[in-house]
């Protein structure tokens, strides 16, 4: 039996109906996903679900249960410690409780007889709501996801804030949990974090992300939102992506075929008495209503035409760096990097939130000085900056305005071009183009954006978080554009997925504080990071180890002292296997290579790894036992 269902459930704010007489279940212990274009009404189902919002028609069967939804944003004016936010998830219950635990910390410096009075009371008062169980509950989520109660909410960094959110909404035990893009702004140390929380998660999910990897890693079932209707797939984001596309060929075929026909009608109407001889009124009924079904189709919302304006190249060396140091607040941002950026690199900043990936940014750039080394740019650089905060947007004029500055025309690529025109390759219709910036949704915020951006003529091009808010299709096509881009790009991104189809090379700011360069995207990274760690290990740890495997009382065989021979040689050539592969990747052409080549490389350079890891250990191994 369904968790919740919706029935012939229609919503419109004016316009095409939003929702269209949808109907829809959720079933206990399922993770479904929420996808649609930018504006499509995911948010919106999400609030008639939780009754935050009414329906104009239809029915929601479930509205007793319990449900929690965690928004987009963080709402205006929380405030207090973190379990005093986490508390208000409790309702009526939670002042008593946020008061009982502001009496026991005034208690730790003050135990006169007022605040025993008043702790005395807030007890008296628990006990009657039967509030001790309830306060267990707070500090259990509060222990559960690794907080500290008595941190203050705004001094927290946005993905703590996220998580004490997520914390107010598990509080409540709610059967059924809403996430509205619970990814955006946090960096991936969060995301991973929350990825696998989730995973574990026992309750029911219905979640909304742009996030390709936390999807497909996350969800048991698909629901498309796409022109007021629902379209369930079960399964994980990749069956998702070829049975849509199975789906959108079929509806263009049907499509196709109906316009044939009406065509046809619409001829056959027109002819002359002499030509039909009679009449035929049941012909003309069916004509009318194929002529009312054609009106009525919603189509397909188009794509977003993304195209970055040609400038002259710039000189081979971009950006060469020696010995930068950078420190805020006391605290040491990065030290002694060393960097050489060249014509036609494409290279991701990951990092924590905070840790200095846009100061970084600024400094390579040549807008800041640094506190210790310097840096040298290259000749001929034209850059196009995409600011994640959106500083470049007037807030209180329109879209228009925004993008022409007063004029009727912009100029792309050397051809004058209508303002109305270009904002509609990137889906803004002539209403929604006079808008101010302030009525713009996230993602309309980072599509005009991105519109204003690429006016501009750039072989440099710096993108931090660009990602933000973006629908699949339209991050898609962002993504195909940079990957064909042949100037110089500097990315920062929390999008895995976007990165390893992206980047080059990734400078990332690791977990010992220190900022390394590495080559390819984000999964490359991590492989890297790894075989450094193990690199890493001390001798003696990799024999002590070895030597655990061995029994101590045993001498070497004939076979073990022909192996120990025969490993140096062996060593050796695994050694000059792997500079050769790693030379390979190294190379700039890599990434042009078809996927199942770089692949092939890839799982070569892996296997090779872990057979020169074996081959160590059993040499280690039988030195020591030779040894003893």
């Amino acid at each position: 039996m369904a968790l919740l269902s919706l029935k012939q459930l229609t919503v419109s704010f004016g316009g095409p109906n939003l929702l269209n007489k949808v109907d829809f279940q959720l079933d206990r212990g399922e993770r479904v996903c929420l996808v649609g274009r930018n504006g499509a009404g995911k948010s919106t189902l999400m609030k008639v679900i939780a009754g935050e919002i009414n329906q104009d028609s239809g029915e929601v069967v479930g509205q007793g249960l319990n449900i929690a939804r965690l928004e987009q944003e963080v709402p205006d004016g929380t405030e207090g410690s973190v379990f005093d936010v986490v508390a208000q998830g409790l309702g009526d219950i939670a002042p008593l409780l946020i008061q009982y635990h502001h009496v026991i910390h005034q208690l730790e410096t003050d135990s006169s007889d007022k605040v025993l009075a008043a702790l005395e009371k807030a007890q008296h008062e628990l006990e009657a709501v039967d509030g001790w169980s309830v306060e267990q509950k707070v500090e259990a989520v509060i222990s559960r996801l690794s907080l500290d109660a008595d941190m203050e909410f705004t001094a927290l960094s946005g993905g703590m804030k996220r998580r004490v959110l997520l914390a107010q909404a598990l509080v409540k035990e709610p059967d059924v949990l809403l996430l509205d893009e619970p990814t955006n702004h946090l960096d991936i140390a969060s995301i991973t974090w929350l990825e696998e929380f989730l995973k574990s998660y026992e309750g029911t999910l219905l979640f909304i992300t742009h996030d390709r990897m936390f999807l497909q890693s996350l969800a048991t079932r698909i629901i498309q939102i796409d022109r007021g209707k629902l379209v369930s797939f079960p399964g994980d984001y990749a069956n998702f992506l070829v049975r849509r596309e199975a789906m959108l060929e079929e509806e263009a075929q049907q499509n196709a075929l109906f316009d044939k026909k009406l065509a046809q009608e619409e001829v056959w109407i027109r002819q002359g008495i002499k030509a039909r001889r009679t009449r035929n009124e049941g012909r003309v009924r069916a004509l009318e209503k194929l002529r009312s079904e054609r009106g009525a189709r919603r189509e397909v919302l188009g794509n977003v035409k993304m195209k970055l304006q040609d400038a002259d190249r710039s000189g081979k060396l971009v950006v060469e760096a020696e010995g930068l140091g950078q420190s805020y607040d006391g605290r040491t941002l990065f030290k002694d990097f060393n960097t050489v950026i060249q014509r036609g690199d494409k290279i991701g900043l990951i990092g924590p939130n905070g840790c200095g990936k846009t100061t970084l940014l600024s400094i390579l750039l040549g807008r800041n000085q640094p506190e210790f080394g310097e840096v040298k740019l290259g000749t001929k650089i034209e850059i196009a900056y995409f600011d994640q905060l959106r500083s470049e947007l007037d807030e209180e004029v329109s879209v228009v305005d925004n993008v022409g500055q007063g004029k009727d025309y912009v100029t792309v690529n050397g051809a004058d071009k209508h303002v109305m025109g270009y904002l509609q390759d990137f889906l803004f219709t002539p209403e929604r183009a006079r808008t101010p910036i302030k009525s713009l949704s996230g993602g309309e915020r980072n599509r005009l954006l991105l519109a204003k951006l690429f006016t501009q003529p750039a072989n440099l091009l710096v993108m931090d978080e660009p990602t933000n808010d973006l629908d699949a299709e339209t991050l898609d096509l962002l993504e195909d554009l940079l990957m064909n881009y042949k100037g110089t790009l500097l990315l920062v991104s929390h999008d895995r997925s976007f990165l390893n189809n992206v980047a080059t090379s990734t400078i990332v700011f690791d977990d010992d504080g220190e900022v390394r360069e590495y080559v390819g995207g984000y999964d490359d990274w991590l492989h890297q990071r790894s075989q450094d760690k193990r690199a890493k290990t001390p001798a003696k740890e990799k024999v002590k180890t070895a030597v655990k495997k061995v029994s101590k009382k045993s001498s070497l065989t004939y076979q073990e002292q022909l192996d120990l021979d025969l490993l140096p040689k062996e060593i050796e050539q695994f050694e000059l296997k792997q500079a050769e592969l790693h030379q390979k990747i190294s190379d700039s052409g890599f990434y042009q290579q078809a996927a199942e080549k770089q692949a092939k490389i890839q799982d070569e350079l892996t296997q090779l790894t872990t057979d020169l890891e074996t081959a160590y250990e059993r040499w280690d191994a039988l030195e020591a036992k030779r040894e003893s």
